[in-house]
């Protein structure tokens, strides 16, 4: 079961801009290229900061005298790797509060820009490519499950569950495996279980909705 990084996500060979670039030549930039933010690197193509839309208007309304990306930029980057799951991206992003991270190598170069449009594409994944994943990668590959042993449904990315496993322990194991696949909105359990091996309860359950 393979989930998408941030190197599968963002753009590659992202635009970027150095500490000397004016006011000016940063705004036609975003404008130019639709972004809402852009990188500052250093001669090395290192990150030392972002310039946002926000930070351009909040010296223009302030009264602020930042001309150059170096006075003007939020520093230093918050940055994101191309092996990081998509889900970090999106945690980081919400953390500090930004729309878009630099994606830097082992070396520190930028080498791409991941932003939240391109973490939505996750969501826009098709209910028949997740409801294949889940029944050939996580019940059959990782659980050992006959393809048979339970029925997946898949709508809008809403996963439904329901059959009846071995053990009780299983069941909050799959249903955490199907919330990691790619495109999934919610996992909805409707499984029962023929033994109880948490020790909770020593009764067979049915369906548990």
């Amino acid at each position: 079961m393979r989930q998408r990084s941030v190197g599968d996500l963002m753009t590659p060979a992202a635009v970027s801009v150095r500490p000397g670039t004016t006011f000016k030549e940063i705004a036609r930039i975003l404008d130019e290229y639709d972004i809402t933010a852009v990188p500052v690197v250093d001669d090395q193509d290192r990150p030392v900061g972002v310039v946002s839309e926000a930070d351009l208007l909040r010296r223009r309304t302030s009264g602020g005298v930042g001309t150059t990306a170096r006075e003007l930029m939020t520093s230093p980057a918050v940055v994101a790797e191309p092996g990081w799951h998509a889900v970090r991206a999106a945690r980081t992003m919400e953390r500090h509060r930004v729309k878009r991270l630099p994606v830097v190598g082992g070396d520190g170069r930028l080498v791409g820009v991941i932003s939240r449009s391109d973490l939505v594409q996750l969501f826009l994944r098709r209910d028949r490519a997740i409801q294949e994943e889940i029944l050939e990668d996580v019940l059959v590959r990782t659980l050992g499950l006959p393809p048979s042993a339970l029925t997946v449904e898949v709508a809008e990315g809403r996963v439904v569950l329901s059959g009846t496993v071995r053990r009780k322990s299983l069941i909050p194991v799959a249903v955490r495996l199907c919330d990691g696949v790619d495109g999934v909105v919610e996992v909805v359990s409707r499984l029962g279980y023929d033994r109880d091996d948490t020790g909770e309860d020593t009764t067979c359950q049915g369906d548990p909705r």
